[in-house]
């Protein structure tokens, strides 16, 4: 038997003694006196919590599970997939050369970089109503702008550095918040946001229709959204995430000043977010949720112009192209390979609709694609960088 399911099953047995609703109540128990009944509910709202917490773990430690592969699992990954994409690069390298672009097509393409883009600046806001979600108050577009400048560096060997950005940002109140927050809070935002964006992503997949049992599969990331279900998740995540981003160093664990000469009890040195505590979450993350699903929306319909600009566009369903861009922008989001997802995303996009459509324009849609997306975020970033130093400007040429 698989050791999960039999871990699990010694734990259920180990519940039969808690004191679950159940029906058929002895007499003792309808001459409970009346002032029992908020303690009988608080202990059947902490068993059922214990029994959401231990149903939750198997599938915690499935999102959790790492192979013990030299080097780590990440070069491995990067290497299968730029593989499998130069593998097709040479086999279709005659048929890439006889594709051309005629003066509409390059419209598209530079269509397709305005609505990417958009969807950075979209990917801004939907951060700060995550932000609002968690009880922060942003400053107006200063979270927008910083989430903006920070997101090249996810392109920096390691993939955590936009990530490690922001955490720092946020613990020294430079992120655009009211006031800065504590580390707890800080990693709640950063991890929050990409696991939002991708069961966005895939419940958009969903769309593609049945595909073989996979329509239903993706719906189910939105239960996990429940804060029940949620939360252990997000403890889990944060404590990777520290050791990851070492913030038990000098660096990131400065602490910050709450008001005047007061510390923030939170920076006293963080293995552990498992000691800070992950902050509360209250509810479903419905506008986070619809606010990420907008940004991978903008994101396809960048990707739908390279469709467009190459006369694909009657190839297949526009739902069927929207499944498979957002599996494959799923899987290069989460899967730890290069920075970018570069070769992830290219690889899962052509061994889904590889079957669909001929490789050779299919591979020029997806490294199309690549290179407008990866100039829209550059574009993005500089936007930010120069509004950032004009508004810094600005009152000093006012005052002159």
């Amino acid at each position: 038997m698989n050791p999960w399911i039999s871990s699990l099953l010694q734990r259920l047995r180990g519940l039969r003694g808690l004191s679950l609703p159940l029906a058929g109540r002895g007499p003792q128990d309808r001459a409970a006196p009346v002032n029992a009944q908020p303690v009988l509910q608080d202990s059947r709202a902490k068993n059922l919590g214990r029994l959401a917490a231990l149903l939750a773990q198997p599938l915690i430690k499935m999102v959790s599970w790492r192979p013990n592969l030299p080097g780590g699992l990440r070069p491995w990954i990067t290497l299968a997939s730029l593989g499998f994409v130069l593998a097709a690069l040479l086999a279709n390298g005659r048929q890439l050369l006889r594709i051309g672009l005629d003066p509409q097509g390059w419209l598209w393409l530079l269509l397709g970089v305005g609505l990417s883009l958009l969807s950075v600046v979209v990917n801004g806001l939907a951060w700060s109503t995550l932000l609002r979600w968690l009880g922060q108050r942003p400053l107006a577009e200063k979270p927008v702008a910083h989430y903006m400048v920070t997101n090249l560096r996810k392109f920096l060997p390691g993939g955590i550095w936009h990530l490690a950005a922001r955490v720092e940002a946020l613990r020294q109140g430079t992120a655009g918040l009211a006031q800065p927050v504590g580390t707890a809070t800080a990693l709640a935002a950063v991890l929050l946001d990409p696991l939002l964006a991708a069961v966005a992503a895939l419940a958009l997949a969903s769309l593609g229709g049945w595909q073989g049992g996979l329509g239903l599969l993706f719906l189910l990331p939105l239960g996990l959204l429940n804060p029940r279900w949620l939360q252990p998740l997000l403890a889990r995540l944060e404590r990777r995430k520290a050791r990851e981003l070492h913030l038990d160093g000098p660096s990131l664990d400065a602490p910050r000043l709450d008001g005047p000469g007061q510390p923030d009890p939170s920076c006293s040195g963080l293995v552990a977010s498992a000691a800070l505590g992950t902050p509360k979450l209250t509810g479903y993350p419905w506008q986070p949720l619809l606010a990420e699903a907008a940004f991978v929306l903008l994101r396809f319909a960048g990707f739908a112009c390279c469709v467009w600009a190459f006369d694909l566009q009657l190839s297949l369903g526009w739902l069927t192209w929207l499944a498979g861009f957002a599996l494959a922008w799923t899987v290069g989001l989460v899967v730890p390979g290069a920075p970018g997802g570069l070769g992830v995303f290219e690889a899962v996009l052509l061994l889904r609709l590889g079957g669909l459509l001929p490789a050779a324009p299919l591979l020029a849609v997806a490294l199309s694609y690549r290179l407008m997306a990866t100039l829209a975020d550059l574009l993005a970033a500089l936007l930010a960088d120069l509004d950032s130093r004009a508004s810094q400007t600005g009152p000093g040429i006012a005052s002159q």
